[in-house]
């Protein structure tokens, strides 16, 4: 298959026209710029930008929407809702809520989704006949949405703060037995595997070494929450004397494997440690603007040596434009200095960054040899008309966003076609998917 795109961002921090992209085996074969269409190409008008990453995704949330914004509260009164939802999932619910999510990621232009994943077991914490029942539902979903998938399995042992009896469904009884029931599960054609620990406040430390190990054994991608709330920070320095990014540094979890998400409530020592392992941080702005957790240290941790990725997290809204612009504008508004990332800057870590951290290293560029995941952004709506080509790509991270998508293309398939699914009726699904959920 060729595409001939009237512009295309390559990766320099200009856009180029009239560029070729050839597809073979769900493959980029060839880049030429400024070539003319050839016979029978696919043209895509607007710009071109390699698939987008959403590195942290907890796609149940989905279903919350619009019911956790009454009245007042924070993080914990939220996740007292979330549990609620929780409790009255099964595989087949799961599977619905998932797929019809996962498609309307594929709108908002996602080619790679990483699901952190910790609803494991039936209720009291029973397994299902297959203990994967709910993890291999969600990479059902993702094959059906037609996205690619990195399901981070999360190692979660006990209820630390503010404990709920929902929790069973999430423990594992032990980190040996987490890794070997992980160990039952197995890469696909869009999916792979990678690891979690759900955070300091549900493992042990000892626990975070066995995961940290069993992924460095493998090569793994390992993810983890870390300080997003001042409560998890002085829960740790009360029990163990050490921050939770501390804590993961002695255990051996901290590397370019790694990513930290959300580090809203980090010291300066825990920027280094992390930037001095290479490691990859994940910000999800709208749900830490939605829960109330703060604003991250996004400039320093860059500064530092941590590559960024972006997150829709509990799908208060899914367009990671919007939680691309939201990096740089909320350091604005915590710093008084405009300019610290710019559109190209936050493209790479939807695209390049993103992909690395979920352990797809070769994607989220134009090149050849990567994985053949476009997407196809109108520049003539009411949002991007009339911007100059040299401003197009800054036009898009700050002004554009889901709604611009016009074509999505995953492994050399069209998944999204003329801003609607090819195979999804994705609104009837997502409600009949909620509806169907009572809790």
């Amino acid at each position: 298959m060729n595409l001939w795109c009237e512009l295309a961002w390559l990766g320099a921090d200009r856009v180029e026209p009239g560029v070729l992209i050839e597809v073979r085996d769900g493959s980029i074969s060839g880049v030429t710029s400024s070539a003319d269409p050839p016979h029978g190409a696919e043209r895509l008008e607007g710009l071109v930008i390699p698939g987008i990453a959403n590195a942290h995704s907890h796609v149940f949330h989905r279903a919350l929407r619009g019911r956790t914004q009454k009245a007042t509260g924070s993080f914990w009164t939220w996740r007292k809702q979330m549990y609620a939802l929780a409790g009255a999932l099964d595989p087949d619910s799961m599977l619905a809520l998932a797929r019809a999510t996962f498609a309307e990621m594929a709108l908002a232009g996602v080619t790679l989704v990483g699901e952190f994943h910790y609803l494991h077991h039936g209720p009291g914490g029973k397994p299902y006949d297959d203990p994967n029942a709910m993890g291999a539902a969600v990479v059902v979903a993702a094959r059906e949405a037609g996205v690619r998938l990195t399901l981070l399995d999360a190692c979660y042992l006990h209820g630390g703060l503010e404990p709920d009896p929902v929790q069973e469904r999430f423990f594992d009884s032990g980190a040996d037995a987490w890794a070997e029931r992980v160990g039952m599960l197995a890469d696909g054609p869009l999916a792979r595997i990678g690891a979690a620990i759900h955070s300091m406040r549900a493992v042990q430390p000892e626990s975070a070494a066995t995961v940290a190990a069993w992924a460095a054994e493998r090569s793994l991608p390992l993810h983890a929450h870390v300080s997003e709330q001042p409560a998890e920070n002085e829960a740790c320095r009360e029990v163990y004397g050490a921050t939770p990014t501390a804590l993961l540094h002695y255990e051996g979890a901290l590397s370019e494997r790694f990513t930290a998400v959300h580090a809203t409530h980090m010291s300066q020592a825990d920027i280094a440690l992390l930037g001095g392992a290479g490691a990859f941080c994940c910000m999800c702005p709208t749900t830490e603007r939605d829960l109330a957790d703060g604003i991250g240290p996004a400039a320093r941790l860059r500064d530092a040596g941590c590559r960024l990725t972006l997150g829709s997290d509990s799908q208060a809204i899914i367009d990671l434009f919007e939680e691309a612009r939201a990096v740089e504008l909320d350091e604005r508004l915590a710093s008084g200095v405009r300019g610290r990332f710019g559109g190209a800057d936050l493209v790479r870590a939807l695209g390049e960054s993103g992909y690395a951290s979920l352990g797809w290293p070769e994607g989220g560029a134009i090149r050849v040899g990567a994985p053949a995941d476009l997407l196809a952004i109108r520049v003539d709506g009411v949002r991007l008309a009339g911007t100059p080509v040299e401003d197009v790509l800054d036009a898009l991270v700050f002004a554009g966003g889901a709604g611009d998508v016009r074509e999505v293309i995953v492994d050399g398939r069209f998944v999204v076609r003329d801003g609607s699914h090819v195979s999804l009726d994705v609104p009837r699904e997502l409600a009949a998917a909620i509806s169907g959920v009572s809790w």
